[in-house]
């Protein structure tokens, strides 16, 4: 290969780096990757939905997609709000609700602990967000039991992938498997997690019981659903993109900046073994609960 060749390499290879990693900032993409899961939930969710609903908030409404749905199903909505924390996602979700006008809504909010809104609603939704919001989850449930209208319901999705000794599971695994693959050894893997800061994530979703508890002074359970929750890919490069548009750099930080773009590569290789292995890259439970104002 001549040295122009070589330099040029190079150049598509730091443009490919600096994509991932601003992806993964910025959380670019999220609409091709959300098709992995979060389709699903909206879908299933919004399934739920009966009358004539005039207000709707969804709670973690990211760049949009679950309060467009709303909108084209349900006529009678004239107030479809979303909260969202991230200022990428509400941009991308402004642009897509534009159509919709005064429709329409978006608040940049932490969930954690949100501002009260001057209305109720008849229905409010959460899907596949409550884990980000560990340990201050009964926070979001106080504010959505005063924030129903009279009669109106809280639908709500939670994944419960299962944990080994150490608390990882779900996407924990593949992460692991992507340090590993970097030259972290396997049993020092939990103790990265831990001087890195981060939680695995399997950790930050309760079980159905502890989340029980947490709901009873706020919200009744009036029902719920569950259902297998199945990933599949059809390249490495694909996860990569999932991963990256769906978790941000929350993982990416456990490695040096200069080997992000190898992380985000090792963990879209980790999920295409499975996928050849296994004839999916992951399955857990997911569980849609109904929730009344007490």
């Amino acid at each position: 290969m001549s040295t122009s060749a070589v330099e040029e390499e190079q150049r598509g290879a730091a443009v490919s780096t600096s994509a991932v990693e601003i992806q993964a900032r910025t959380l670019a993409g999220y609409a091709d990757a959300s098709r992995l899961r979060q389709v699903q939930d909206r879908d299933w969710v919004l399934d739920q939905v009966t009358g004539a609903p005039e207000t709707l908030i969804d709670l973690g409404s990211g760049i949009g997609q679950l309060l467009q749905e709303a909108l084209e199903r349900f006529p009678t909505l004239r107030r479809a709000v979303g909260l969202e924390r991230s200022e990428h996602r509400i941009a991308e979700a402004a642009a897509r609700l534009r159509p919709y006008g005064e429709r329409a809504a978006l608040h940049r909010a932490d969930l954690t602990a949100p501002e009260p809104l001057p209305y109720r609603a008849e229905v409010i939704t959460q899907t596949s967000v409550l884990h980000w919001l560990y340990p201050d989850e009964e926070r979001i449930f106080a504010w959505a039991a005063a924030h129903l209208a009279p009669g109106g319901r809280f639908l709500l999705t939670t994944y419960h992938p299962a944990r080994d000794e150490h608390g990882l599971g779900g996407e924990d695994e593949l992460v692991r498997d992507a340090l590993v693959a970097l030259g972290t050894p396997e049993e020092e893997v939990p103790a990265l997690f831990a001087r890195g800061g981060v939680l695995p994530i399997a950790t930050r979703t309760r079980t159905v019981e502890d989340l029980t508890a947490l709901l009873g002074p706020h919200l009744a359970v009036a029902g719920h659903r569950e259902r297998d929750a199945v990933v599949t890919v059809d390249s490495a490069a694909r996860y990569e993109h999932f991963h990256a548009a769906t978790f941000g750099d929350y993982y990416s930080r456990l490695v040096p900046e200069d080997r992000r773009a190898a992380f985000f590569r090792a963990v879209g290789e980790s999920a295409w073994r499975r996928q050849q292995e296994r004839g999916h890259v992951s399955h857990m439970p997911v569980r849609l609960w109904t929730l009344v104002a007490r």
